[in-house]
């Protein structure tokens, strides 16, 4: 099939969580402003978040990404497309008219895909370049697993949020069988160790965008990618293969988060 090229990251959140306040977070009047818009690909850790993200995918072999954003986004697309556009991989937007879910971010990029393979990121999550390696060199489709102990002793997540991240559940035969949305301690003691976090990090196939198309909302109202990846599996056949990886991925998910995530990447120059 030929090594994937081409990586789609989610920016159209909302952002709800890093606008809140919380004032043990201390941030410098950048991150002050950058936080506030609520536009977490943007937080400056010298330079914009992304670059380091797009830093890592071009580190991978990745040569082109389409970033998926709001028609209110301006600051990104002024950026990353007229100010200081990447020099190792080609930056394309794809505009979510509205924030209606995950799946439907993932749908808004089906022309960039050109019914091919393509790697799928979050844009406030800094990933390993072996997860972005290891998805991109498979031969079909596959999803970057992570163990929750990591994610707490090298990610630096606390404990009680890692306990509401959703965890997938591996066949004997390697491939991914479900991904379980906020599990219960019950769910989590039936599974093996290590306990194996979903971060979002996707080698998807064609068909996702047909498994996009066919689900429903969830009870919250908006169109999941778990529930699309699970009707992927159920319906259409797709087959995700488990890469599980010892090395944590960075969580920039409110202002608490920042510091942690400053301080692990400090060493790092990105050169998207």
């Amino acid at each position: 099939m030929g090594r994937v090229e081409k990586a789609v990251i989610m920016a159209r959140g909302l952002g709800t969580r890093m606008r809140k306040a919380d004032a043990a977070a201390t941030l410098d009047a950048a991150q002050s402003a950058a936080a506030d818009a609520g536009v977490k690909a943007m937080i400056p850790i010298d330079r914009p978040f992304l670059d380091y993200v797009l830093s890592a995918l071009a580190d991978a072999g990745y040569k082109r990404a389409c970033l998926v954003i709001g028609p209110e986004h301006h600051a990104v697309r002024d950026y990353f497309g007229v100010q200081s556009p990447p020099e190792r991989i080609g930056v394309e937007f794809a505009i979510q008219a509205e924030p209606r879910g995950t799946a439907d971010a993932v749908a808004a990029a089906e022309r960039f895909a050109d019914g091919g393979r393509f790697l799928l990121l979050n844009s406030d999550n800094y990933y390993p370049a072996s997860a972005l390696e290891a998805l991109g060199n498979l031969d079909g489709a596959g999803v970057a697993l992570f163990d929750r102990d990591r994610m707490v002793s090298d990610g630096g997540i606390p404990e009680e949020r890692i306990g509401k991240f959703s965890v997938a559940e591996v066949g004997a035969d390697g491939f991914l069988k479900r991904i379980h949305e906020k599990p219960s301690e019950e769910t989590l003691r039936a599974l093996p160790a290590p306990v194996l976090v979903n971060m979002n990090c996707w080698l998807f196939p064609p068909v996702i965008f047909e498994a996009c198309r066919n689900i429903e909302p969830s009870p919250r109202g908006e169109l999941e990618l778990t529930a699309a990846v699970q009707y992927a599996i159920d319906a259409l056949g797709a087959r995700f293969e488990a890469v599980a990886l010892r090395e944590a991925v960075l969580d920039l998910s409110g202002r608490a988060d920042i510091a942690n995530v400053a301080g692990r990447l400090r060493a790092l120059r990105p050169r998207p």
